[in-house]
């Protein structure tokens, strides 16, 4: 019954009471969105640099080498000679070192040239297929495979750089060899072949192509040739775990004054831009919550012009038998009404809001958001801090509707 009279009456004057609705959703829909970004991009840059403790690769911006070689989010800094690198992957403090050689892409799909061990980094368990082991046979994660429709057997021609749109390598056909389960990580929007596909592709040196011998003699002096000649080559970086810490302390120093090359801390790297990107975010909450405010103000506006005009119904209610607090509660839940429907509009409108940017990040970075996600503990705060602008707008003029003086006010009616 008090929810028929509270609806009604929230509908009394449909212009004020829309308008609360509409801050209310907008600010709703806002912390609501920033809440799952924040929470989801937290979640997604921490879980890819698992089991990374430092990224070698060329100077210039540590960030930007952590974006490439981490996330495939950025250009490279630059390449890294292989032997040079091999110095420091193969030095006792080193657990595992993982290298990365890039170049080419099939249609926006990075191809990066790696060995098994980055497939075991993400967990990547092959779904179906299996691991490339000669040069042009790929791997391919679980959203490539998807989006671009390919299966084992399938052959396609890269095309150089970053760009979908260039300059194909039609000389060498890649193969599917394997396709890999989803993991939720960078791996699943990857291509993944051997590093010595990358080196023949762009050096086309004979020796690191796959050719048809006879006899294992040759064979073998074909494999000696490719060996002689790694060292040579470029890779792009090196993604390193250590076993001992000490290693974290010092490689970067050591790296930087010693080579070419530097070495940065993704957990460090992250942290800096976490805190950047939580700025901004907070600009935006304050902002959300500031409407949120305003929405709370325009209720309480609302609910203090009608109860005016209303006084002489509430009259009535009290001579039909009404309690004092029923009127009281009426005009709260007349409020925390208006602000239930704000939420429920508000996390749906934040939902589709994320929706529509994954739709462009996965197009433009490979970077996917769960709108379906929901965040307990923060969306739950969200929630009661509504309710409470609501009993806090309401307050007043609840008081005062408690405090109507019947007589008083059927006398003047």
């Amino acid at each position: 019954m008090i929810f028929k009279i509270a609806w009604r009456n929230c509908w009394f004057k449909p212009l004020n009471t829309v308008l609360s609705i509409i801050l209310l959703t907008a600010s709703v829909a806002i912390i609501s969105l920033l809440i799952l970004l924040q929470k989801q991009f937290e979640k997604q840059f921490s879980s890819n640099i698992d089991g990374v403790d430092l990224v070698i690769g060329a100077k210039g911006s540590p960030l930007q080498l952590i974006l490439s070689s981490v996330y495939q989010l950025d250009a490279p800094t630059g390449n890294i000679n292989y032997g040079q690198a091999q110095v420091w992957m193969k030095h006792p403090f080193v657990k595992t070192a993982i290298p990365l050689a890039f170049g080419d892409n099939y249609k926006g799909f990075k191809i990066v040239g790696t060995t098994e061990e980055y497939l075991k980094k993400y967990e990547a368990e092959l779904g179906s297929g299996k691991v490339f082991n000669k040069n042009f046979e790929v791997v391919l994660g679980s959203e490539t495979a998807q989006k671009l429709n390919l299966k084992i057997g399938d052959t396609f021609f890269s095309v150089h750089g970053d760009a979908e749109e260039g300059e194909a390598h039609d000389e060498h056909p890649y193969t599917v060899t394997g396709i890999a389960s989803p993991t939720g990580k960078v791996i699943d929007n990857l291509i993944l072949s051997n590093i010595e596909s990358v080196w023949a592709m762009h050096h086309h040196h004979e020796e690191a192509q796959p050719v048809a011998v006879e006899g294992e003699e040759h064979d073998h002096e074909h494999h000696e040739e490719v060996h002689n000649h790694e060292e040579d080559h470029e890779i792009t970086a090196v993604l390193v775990k250590l076993k001992n810490k000490m290693g974290f302390v010092l490689w970067p120093r050591l790296i930087a004054q010693n080579t070419d090359m530097q070495a940065a801390s993704p957990a460090i790297e992250i942290n800096r831009l976490f805190s950047l990107f939580g700025i901004g975010l907070q600009a935006l909450q304050y902002l959300a919550y500031g409407i949120m405010l305003i929405s709370g103000i325009s209720i309480f506006i609302a609910l203090y012009n009608t109860l005016k005009e209303r006084k002489y119904e509430f009259a009535l209610m009290r001579v039909s038998g009404a309690k004092r607090s029923q009127l009281l509660v009426l005009v709260l839940f007349e409020s925390i009404l208006l602000c239930l429907i704000g939420f429920v509009l508000g996390t749906i409108v934040g939902r589709l809001a994320l929706y529509f940017i994954s739709t462009s990040t996965q197009e433009n970075y490979k970077m996917a958001f769960n709108p379906f996600e929901f965040a307990v503990k923060e969306e739950g705060i969200l929630f009661l801090t509504t309710i409470f602008v609501g009993v806090i707008a309401a307050l007043i003029p609840a008081v005062k509707a408690y405090k109507l003086n019947i007589s008083k006010t059927l006398a003047n009616a």
